[in-house]
């Protein structure tokens, strides 16, 4: 039941509450999976030294395993901040904190990505 006084100020439910559980749980179990699965094999090949951690990243399997990792914490790493932000924030600076908050994850993200495709496709 909605008030007048919630009509108008727009106060209320946004029903995007249930997309947002599921997509922090799926990214947390996720993440359960890839980070031993990466350390694992990160650790395997930094006992090679520089060229050993190159070659693994250059390798299909370490590429994907890394990406997926990355790609899974950038996401549980803004839904997480986005809720803290919506929790202790309000007005212009909630506005700025998600926009600041999707900009940054955005760039960190690319920036990874960026990384990985110097490694396997670069010089």
């Amino acid at each position: 039941m909605r008030t007048s006084y919630k009509n108008v100020t727009g106060l209320g439910s946004a029903h995007k509450g249930v997309e947002h559980y599921v997509k922090q749980r799926v990214t947390a179990v996720a993440l359960l999976v890839l980070i031993p699965l990466f350390l694992l094999q990160f650790l395997s090949s930094f006992t090679s030294g520089y060229n050993g951690v190159m070659a693994w990243l250059g390798s299909p399997f370490g590429a994907a395993v890394t990406f997926l990792c990355i790609s899974a914490m950038v996401v549980h790493m803004r839904l997480g901040v986005q809720t803290a932000i919506e929790d202790y924030f309000g007005g212009f600076l909630r506005t700025l904190g998600l926009w600041l908050n999707n900009l940054f994850s955005l760039a960190l993200w690319l920036t990874a990505v960026y990384a990985l495709i110097s490694i396997n496709f670069g010089s």
